[in-house]
């Protein structure tokens, strides 16, 4: 007869695990190496860069280059993230801590950026006459006029671009 202590005997299958048990811990990666730290962390510097130079665009007439500029600065903080993530994983290592920050930002920048980009490009008359508007508007009425204005303008324009 078998006692409790006896250990299972060679060459038998282990007995299956309770489904209610947590799963045995998985053995820790080593950390990241500094260099894919580092990588990662400028990536999150530029993808935070991309987002507040979309904030902050004051000047409407040079709007165009400063969402350009945002937009290739938010490409490359995602490229830099993302190949900080790959190389982490070929060596074994751990993730870098920003990394999956430094995508999720820089996503975000990225599609905001194309995004007005693309509404810019497509509006562009309509936005430039705009600006020149407000360059020559004193008060608030001529101002608001000239919002008026190019809300009808992009309503006339939208409907254009529906009805071919």
């Amino acid at each position: 007869m078998a006692r409790l202590t006896d250990g299972p005997k060679p060459g038998t299958p282990p007995p299956p695990r309770s489904p209610f048990l947590p799963p045995p811990p998985r053995p820790q990666l080593p950390p990241a190496a500094p260099a894919l730290q580092q990588r990662a962390a400028a990536a999150l510097i530029l993808a935070l860069l991309s987002l507040i130079a979309m904030l902050l665009i004051g000047n409407l007439q040079r709007a165009v280059y400063v969402i350009a500029v945002a937009l290739a600065v938010a490409v490359v903080g995602l490229v830099l993230a993302i190949s900080a993530m790959k190389a982490a994983k070929r060596a074994g290592s751990r993730r870098p801590r920003v990394a999956m920050a430094s995508v999720v930002l820089g996503a975000a920048g990225a599609l905001f950026s194309a995004f007005a980009l693309a509404g810019l490009l497509i509006f562009w008359s309509q936005y430039m006459q705009y600006a020149k508007c407000l360059d020559g508007a004193t008060t608030t009425t001529a101002q608001n006029a000239c919002q008026q204005q190019f809300e009808n303008s992009i309503g006339h324009r939208i409907t254009l671009l529906g009805n071919p």
